[in-house]
């Protein structure tokens, strides 16, 4: 599709959402600033640099496609080369595993910034910023399938102290990029069959978090309370989980609602997903693009209307309306607004990400 095509798909575009109320710019640059966070352990199949080994707790990749980032400098420069091919404003979500060592004898209770210090270096290079994740699997201290809810003492307060130093590192990274870090604890804690005594594990759990958020940080740098919530973005299929997203019913939906009623700030978007049965960047680039998509399509609403139409009592609009939503010419803006940022418009995107997997990825052995 070349310029002249795309200009003119937006034109009409433009004229049809304005007899509907709707201003197309505006509804792209509102989209535009809100921050969207990709993981970074698509790249390489959630293994990390620690060097533990094999992944534990039920986590688990599928697939063998070539290429995998086998050092941080090869999941950087992966993650930098996805991010040219995404609109709006990315930031890369880090796990605590993707720590660099460099040789020093430390573990993950005492991890500080100098682990993460080249994260934090090509953030600031990249202009983004970078949210962080404790690592509460696929390490020895863990207790079966807890951890901040173990009642193994010694293996609890393993656990604290790295929720501890994540929110320190989180800080750093605020501090040196100029952005918020939000800290993403998610831990798996629990049996897998029917527990006797929930409460004896909960107030575990309660007690171990707030030793963790004892200490005061600064929440406009490291949101740690509930008045923002973080978004966990994947897809499941039957019984599997963490599929790469695709712009179906569900994600409009949850976009819609942020949207709807002014969430830009108060939901924090991170995606989660790993598949390794497929190009690991085109991965990233089809689930951010849909992600950002889906915000657009939903800025685009006629949702004025609609809710007009509600507070009229005339559902038979309202239902009108939300289905006539659906025919008008949302993809044309879409259009436009990747080629406005330089990005490559429809699946053009995808000619690139081919190159770079023969003249990078293939040659990873």
């Amino acid at each position: 599709m070349d310029r002249e095509q795309i200009v003119k798909g937006y034109e009409y575009a433009k004229s049809a959402f304005a007899e509907l109320g709707v201003d197309v710019d505006q509804a792209i640059a509102r989209i535009d600033r809100i921050p969207i966070s990709m993981h970074c352990w698509q790249g390489d199949d959630v293994i990390g640099f620690e060097g533990s080994g094999a992944l534990t707790g039920g986590i688990q990749t599928t697939g063998s496609y070539p290429g995998r980032a086998r050092t941080a400098d090869e999941l950087r420069k992966d993650a930098e080369f996805a991010m040219k091919l995404i609109p709006g404003e990315t930031k890369l979500n880090l796990h605590a595993s993707y720590a660099e060592k460099n040789g020093r004898d430390v573990d993950r209770d005492q991890y500080t910034i100098a682990e993460f210090q080249a994260w934090a270096d090509w953030a600031k290079e990249n202009g983004i910023g970078l949210d962080f994740n404790p690592t509460f699997f696929s390490h020895p201290m863990m207790d079966g399938d807890f951890s901040l809810a173990s009642l193994d003492e010694s293996k609890r307060r393993f656990w604290i102290e790295h929720g501890k130093r994540c929110r320190e590192i989180a800080l750093e990274f605020a501090k040196q990029t100029g952005k918020p870090c939000a800290v993403n604890y998610w831990m798996p804690d629990g049996f897998k069959d029917t527990c006797a005594d929930t409460k004896l594990y909960r107030d575990v759990m309660r007690a171990s978090l707030d030793e963790i958020f004892a200490a005061e940080i600064d929440p406009e740098l490291v949101p740690c309370a509930v008045d923002k919530v973080l978004l966990h973005v994947s897809r499941g299929v039957r019984w599997d989980s963490d599929h790469v997203i695709t712009h179906d019913d569900e994600l409009q939906k949850i976009m819609d609602e942020i949207v709807f009623n002014g969430f830009d700030r108060r939901v924090l978007i991170g995606l989660d997903y790993f598949d390794a049965s497929i190009n690991r960047i085109a991965a990233w680039v089809i689930g951010t693009r849909n992600a950002r998509k889906a915000l657009l399509y939903a800025a685009l609403a006629p949702i004025g209307q609609i809710r007009q139409a509600e507070v009229d009592g005339d559902l038979t609009a309202r239902l009108a309306l939300m289905e006539e939503r659906k025919n008008l010419p949302a993809c044309a803006v879409w259009e436009y607004y990747l080629m406005s940022k330089g990005i490559p418009a429809g699946d053009a995107w995808l000619a690139k990400v081919k190159d770079y997997e023969e003249t990078v990825l293939a040659r990873r052995t």
